[in-house]
């Protein structure tokens, strides 16, 4: 699998609004067919889907972006970077790309933001992946709610990097790849990164999920669920299923970074899933 320097070689930037502002959004776009756009979570940044959304490029136009204030898109002051925040700016996105519909493969607070635009956008979502997801009160975690306090930001390197090493490493299920543990840390232990996570953190707001009407997502949906996950139980993806409709599958031997710590059976589900709902 592609490290974070090849990956970051191979993105592209595009100018969104949020909230007014004009803000620089880090994607990666590569192959043709139909357009499957993979949302990551926080405290993650696109490079998560390493091990997926390349082996789907030979069928389908996959697309990854950077939330607004993670990964290589902008780290500024002054904007908003909550999942509300972030619908607007994918809206935006996928109007600059030419897409107009998707199929959505999503993860963590990735979920729901593709959840609210599935919700205001139904003819815009073609099909629905979601895994270990926020949504209705699931969320936030307390691990996330303490990175939001201002301590962050004046927290020595050390002490930082140990928080990512636990959040990263730790986080797995078995031995991390240290690949892919340095390339997640490697957007926040940029100057500035500190600063910005505590404001990806502190803009985790339970409201903008507890206010989604659900019963208005009018796609297929397969909840691709880490069974063993503390963070975002199972429950809740039962939950998600049973009022969205569609079908939980549980995926063994994996924790909340699910996509890594299963990505070859997680790729496969994911592209029968995607033959199954009208792709190649």
């Amino acid at each position: 699998m592609m490290d974070h320097e090849d990956w970051t070689a191979a993105q592209e930037t595009a100018t969104v609004s949020v909230d007014g502002h004009d803000v620089e959004m880090a994607y990666r776009s590569e192959g043709d067919g139909e357009p499957v756009v993979f949302l990551h979570g926080v405290p993650t940044w696109g490079f998560l889907w390493r091990g997926v959304a390349p082996h789907l490029e030979d069928d389908y136009r996959t697309v990854v972006p950077d939330l607004v204030g993670y990964g290589n898109s902008s780290f500024a002051e002054g904007f908003d970077r909550s999942i509300r925040a972030q619908e607007g700016a994918l809206e935006d996105l996928l109007d600059h790309l030419g897409v107009e519909s998707a199929h959505v493969v999503c993860h963590d607070i990735g979920g729901g933001v593709a959840l609210r635009f599935a919700a205001h956008n139904p003819e815009r979502v073609r099909s629905l992946v979601c895994s270990n997801v926020v949504c209705y009160d699931s969320w936030p975690v307390e691990f996330i709610s303490t990175l939001g306090l201002p301590r962050t930001a004046d927290m020595d390197d050390e002490e930082f990097e140990g928080k990512l090493d636990f959040a990263f490493d730790e986080g797995a299920y078995g031995e991390a790849d240290p690949a892919f543990v340095a390339g997640m840390k490697y957007p926040w232990m940029q100057e500035g990164g500190k600063r910005a996570l505590a404001r990806a953190a502190v803009a985790t707001n339970t409201n903008h999920t507890t206010e989604i009407q659900y019963d208005d997502i009018d796609c297929p949906l397969l909840c691709l669920w880490a069974e063993d996950d503390v963070m975002q139980p199972i429950a809740y993806g039962e939950r998600l299923a049973a009022d969205v409709g569609g079908e939980v599958e549980p995926l063994d031997q994996a924790y909340h970074w699910v996509v890594e710590d299963r990505a070859e059976r997680y790729r496969d589900r994911v592209a029968t899933f995607l033959a199954e709902t009208g792709g190649a």
